[in-house]
């Protein structure tokens, strides 16, 4: 379409063409992410790699005997030039590292392949003439040292290669008969580096709280652990793809069931965070401009109310709505039948449809006050007078909204939408607390379900169904929880990204002052 025939288009339907655009080039944004962004980096990180390992071997063609020893003995070089505080953190880092991969990464490392060997085995103890347990091989525990050591292995990479970088920046200043000591290295630290001595905590609980468990996670979905493997009484195994295959259906007779199961959850997913994400950032923001509206009195009472209901924790909120809606004794089928307005109970939370009409209601009426709090704060900051311009031009208030209010809204909010977004997916109160995901899937197109569905449910995100996989069913099956979390990952990772570059805030950055 021309750019005088979009022009000629009434308004509306330019917004639908925009909207309509945008999910068209969905896919195409998607392939070039994977095709383009995704294959630069990686060439980007293999030319650098190679790259550094290339300058690494010319460090040690031209250093000196103390440089070259300082390649088997981490710090060495640092200490012979008197930089004592960095030689002595880099070669107590080498030896724990040895003395754990002796102990403890080496043995995990060799028995990955298995899990371990033996679990449990019983004997007859000669002195006490009874029946002993020994715990040998541990599965889980081989997996959370097999990390871990995979880990360290990449600090000790990093750390070795930067220690002989330093020696040589240290050998090149003894030429010209300069040196750097202790002095010079806690000023450093506490100077211009002393961010990175902040940062290295933070960075380290992401390490142990964020980055092993998801690796952990990523593991465990090629394996068959589960409740039934009782560790270290017994091992778990590798099992492939397998997982994966009975998540879509691949796998057994009633595979097709499974695959709609998941279907119908990952689907209800993106549709709620839509829903939840995008009504109460419009509805919000629309609440917003009533309240800050010249002439609108009573604005501190109306925000006041607004903000009581952030002020109720939104487990009790939420728990006391599960109860409220109920359909055999929740009180507003009570109010609605005394009012004769129906004969029969409503199940707001026990109908597939109207459960999840429900959920998103009652989302709307616990998100709206945080956006139309931050909308107002982002309001009071538009420039008057474009919107005194655009009344001289004629311009009505509709008008004013699609030209000036939603672009600088949209342009600051960019970010947030997406985060909110991505949280949406993940909301586990919402859904948890109000419906418990209910009602349970019973039948695949008419065919009852002849599969073991974890206590799926119509109202269930992927969140919540892996909460119920991994914690609440008798059989917890941990492999597939973890592919599901794996999907989520990708599936968060991937609208994030993607959507996150196509944003005005990031694209015109420079555009607003």
């Amino acid at each position: 379409m021309s750019t005088i025939e979009y022009l000629a288009l009434p308004a509306y339907k330019r917004i639908l063409y925009k909207i309509m655009g945008f999910f068209a080039s969905i896919p195409k944004a998607i392939w070039h992410f994977l095709s383009v962004t995704i294959a630069g980096f990686f060439v980007k990180v293999f030319k650098g790699i190679a790259n550094y390992f290339v300058s690494l071997y010319e460090f040690f063609v031209s250093g000196d005997w103390k440089t070259k020893l300082s390649y088997i003995v981490m710090g060495f070089g640092h200490i012979c030039r008197k930089s004592y505080i960095k030689g002595f953190l880099y070669l107590l880092y080498e030896i724990a590292f040895i003395v754990f991969m002796i102990f403890t990464g080496g043995p995990a490392i060799a028995k990955i392949g298995t899990f371990g060997y033996v679990a449990q085995t019983t004997y007859t103890d000669a002195n006490l003439g009874i029946e002993v347990s020994e715990f040998r091989d541990d599965s889980l525990m081989i997996l959370l040292n097999f990390v871990i050591a995979i880990i360290l292995i990449g600090i000790l990479i990093f750390l070795w290669s930067t220690q002989i970088k330093e020696n040589n920046e240290l050998e090149n200043l003894n030429k010209i008969g300069k040196s750097v000591g202790d002095s010079e290295t806690v000023s450093s630290l506490v100077g211009k580096n002393f961010h990175k001595v902040l940062l290295s905590f933070p960075t380290l609980g992401v390490v142990m709280f964020t980055i092993i468990p998801l690796f952990i996670m990523i593991i465990v979905g090629f394996t068959n652990f589960s409740s039934t493997y009782q560790n270290p009484k017994e091992l778990f195994d590798w099992v492939g793809l397998y997982n994966f295959q009975k998540l879509f259906g691949l796998t057994g007779d009633n595979g097709y069931q499974f695959a709609y199961v998941f279907g119908q959850i990952l689907l209800w997913t993106l549709i709620w965070a839509f829903f939840a994400t995008f009504t109460n950032y419009f509805l919000g923001m629309v609440v917003a401009l009533m309240i800050n509206k010249k002439g609108i009195k009573l604005k501190k009472l109306w925000r006041t109310i607004l903000i009581t209901t952030i002020a109720v924790p939104q487990f009790i909120s939420l728990l006391f709505l599960s109860k409220f809606l109920s359909k055999d004794t929740g009180a507003l089928n009570v109010v609605l039948k005394n009012l004769g307005l129906i004969t029969e109970n409503i199940g707001f939370l026990e109908d597939a449809l109207i459960a999840k009409i429900t959920i998103i209601v009652v989302n709307m009426w616990i998100g709206i006050p945080y956006t139309m709090l931050m909308c107002s704060g982002i309001l009071m900051n538009i420039p008057q007078d474009l919107y005194e311009s655009a009344r001289i031009d004629g311009a009505n208030p509709f008008k004013m909204y699609m030209k000036i209010t939603l672009p600088y809204m949209m342009f600051v909010t960019g970010p947030y939408l997406i985060s909110n977004f991505v949280g949406n997916i993940n909301n586990f109160n919402v859904i948890f607390l109000l419906s418990g995901g209910n009602p349970q899937f019973t039948n695949v197109k008419g065919v009852p379900i002849a599969i073991n569905a974890y206590g799926a449910g119509q109202t269930d995100l992927l969140i919540t169904w892996l909460y119920k996989i991994a914690m609440t069913q008798v059989s917890k099956d941990y492999g597939v929880a973890s592919v599901i979390g794996i999907i989520v990952f990708i599936v968060v990772a991937s609208i994030s990204l993607i959507f996150y570059n196509k944003t005005n805030a990031v694209k015109n950055e420079g555009d607003f002052q």
